[in-house]
C-alpha cells in the first residue's frame, strides 16, 4: 500500500497547501521490510518527502507502541496518525489536520459517527456491534463519539501533555489513550469515509478485545482515581451487557 498511499497523500496535501512529511513505522519482518524500504527509496528519489523507521524487536511490539515511536521520531509541530491499508482515505488528511493546523483544536479525530461520515457497506455486522459497544464503554472518558478511530491528529503540545502522564501503549486504541492522558478539552471530530482495506487483514482478535477492557480500566483509574473501584466494576459489568444492548438496538437480537 505504500506507493498509492504516498502518491495520494502528497497530491491531497499539495492541493491544500499543507507542507507534509510521511513517516512509515515498520516492524522488521525480513524480506517484506526490505521490499518496503526499496519502495520508500524509489519514492524518495522521485521527490517525495517520505522516510521509513524500521523498529527492531527490542524496541517493543504492538500497534500503539509503534505509533508512539513514530510520533517521537516525527519533527513537525502537527502530527497525524493513519492506517496504511487505505481504510483511511489520504484525501481526508487535510480536513482531519485542519482544526489542529488552524489552532481551533488540540486534537482532531477522523470520525465515522458525525454528520457526513460514511462507512463501507461491506463492513461486517459483528465489527459494527463490537465498535459500538467499545465506544459506549469509553463514553465517560471523552466526549468524542468515535474514540476508537485510528485516524487522528494532534499538536506537539498535546502530545507533550500526554507524555507527561506516562501513556500506556497497550492494545490498538492509542488515539483514545493520548486523548485521555493529555486531558485535551479542544477535541474536534471531522467526518470521514471509512473504506474497506485494499490489502492486508484485520488484527482484531478476542485477545485484543480483552486487552481493550484492561486498557479502559487503566484509563478510568487515571481519570477517576477516587472512584476507581466503582468504575472498574462498571467496566466489568458493561463489558458483559454492552454488546447485547448494541445488538438489540441494531435489530440483531429481539
Amino acid at each position: 500500500n505504500v506507493r498509492p498511499l504516498c502518491m495520494r497523500l502528497f497530491e491531497a496535501t499539495k492541493k491544500a497547501g499543507v507542507d507534509t512529511e510521511l513517516l512509515i513505522v515498520d516492524d522488521d519482518s525480513g524480506e517484506e521490510t526490505v521490499r518496503t524500504c526499496r519502495i520508500v527509496d524509489k519514492l524518495k528519489d522521485a521527490g517525495y518527502a517520505i522516510r521509513i523507521y524500521v523498529r527492531t524487536r527490542d524496541q517493543g511490539k504492538g500497534l500503539s507502541s509503534a505509533v508512539l515511536l513514530g510520533l517521537r521520531q516525527a519533527t513537525s509541530p502537527v502530527l497525524l496518525v493513519m492506517d496504511a491499508d487505505l481504510q483511511h482515505e489520504p484525501e481526508s488528511v487535510p480536513a482531519v489536520a485542519g482544526p489542529v493546523l488552524d489552532g481551533t483544536a488540540g486534537f482532531a479525530v477522523g470520525s465515522r459517527n458525525v454528520d457526513g461520515a460514511k462507512v463501507a457497506e461491506g463492513w461486517p455486522l459483528a465489527r459494527r456491534i463490537i465498535s459500538s459497544g467499545a465506544t459506549l464503554l469509553a463514553r465517560p472518558l471523552t466526549p468524542c463519539t468515535d474514540p476508537m478511530s485510528g485516524f487522528f491528529c494532534l499538536s506537539r503540545e498535546t502530545l507533550a501533555k500526554a507524555e507527561q502522564a506516562h501513556p500506556n501503549p497497550m492494545g490498538y486504541k492509542i488515539g483514545l489513550e493520548l486523548m485521555v492522558r493529555s486531558r485535551c478539552t479542544k477535541v474536534k471530530e471531522v467526518a470521514i469515509t471509512f473504506r474497506d482495506r485494499e490489502h492486508g487483514q484485520s488484527k482484531l482478535t478476542m485477545k485484543q478485545n480483552l486487552l481493550y477492557l484492561k486498557h479502559l480500566a487503566h484509563l478510568y483509574l487515571f481519570l477517576y482515581p477516587i472512584l476507581s473501584v466503582s468504575f472498574v466494576l462498571f467496566i466489568v459489568t458493561a463489558a458483559v451487557s454492552a454488546p447485547l444492548l448494541v445488538a438489540q438496538r441494531m435489530g440483531v437480537l429481539s
